[in-house]
């Protein structure tokens, strides 16, 4: 998979993406992964990316031409554009499996009050095969998507075959189930005894045990 990321904060990306699942991902080549930073593609001698919005909103609004650039320069055939804002689709595990599939992912991620709509239109007018998709991590406001992001290239990049060792782990996920309660050694602490089903050595009472104990998504 190939994933291309626009920011105006691009070194935000440099620690979280060098660590866990991701950096397996990269290291395997199953995944490469591009952080641009959006400022690069305006012709600005300011560098400036954003302005005032039409009709006397406060705050600011990120400019339609710099983003459209950006993305027709990283542009396939098989690529699909996400914006992160807010306004999205409520994000959830179905939606991780989905993208997941994908063989090429550009994650614009907003800022301020948001991006000029005319992004969306003319995106949807130009790859109509492709229509953009706007996802939101949750009903909650971030100051950008650059945090919405991390959480996604992660959530996806570890249910794509090849990048965990153990494909029991990726066939839950892409399910979307949970684990059971977990413990671990020693038996006892503090007087709290590990299920003694657990220890039995039973493995067909603690495989039922698991199935009915699994824990399920609260929303």
């Amino acid at each position: 998979m190939q994933i291309d990321i626009f920011t105006i904060f691009p070194k935000m990306f440099e620690s979280p993406f060098d660590w866990g699942t991701i950096r397996i991902a990269k290291s395997k080549k199953i995944v490469s992964i591009n952080v641009w930073d959006l400022r690069n593609f305006t012709n600005d001698i300011h560098r400036k990316v954003d302005d005032y919005p039409y009709g006397g909103s406060s705050g600011m609004v990120l400019k339609a031409e710099p983003i459209l650039k950006a993305v027709r320069s990283v542009m396939t055939p098989d690529a699909r554009v996400v914006l992160l804002t807010p306004a999205g689709k409520l994000y959830n595990q179905s939606l991780a499996q989905e993208l997941s599939e994908e063989s090429h992912l550009i994650f614009i991620c907003g800022r301020y009050q948001g991006v000029d709509e005319r992004v969306k239109d003319i995106i949807n007018m130009e790859y109509p095969d492709k229509t953009m998709m706007e996802i939101s991590i949750g009903n909650y406001v971030l100051s950008g998507g650059e945090l919405a992001c991390m959480s996604i290239v992660e959530s996806i990049t570890r249910l794509i075959p090849g990048v965990l060792k153990n494909p029991e782990s990726m066939f839950a996920d892409s399910l979307g189930e949970l684990d059971p309660p977990l413990y671990t050694k020693p038996a006892e602490v503090e007087g709290v005894k590990v299920p003694e089903i657990l220890t039995s050595g039973h493995h067909t009472k603690i495989n039922q045990w698991n199935s009915t104990n699994r824990k399920q998504w609260t929303h």
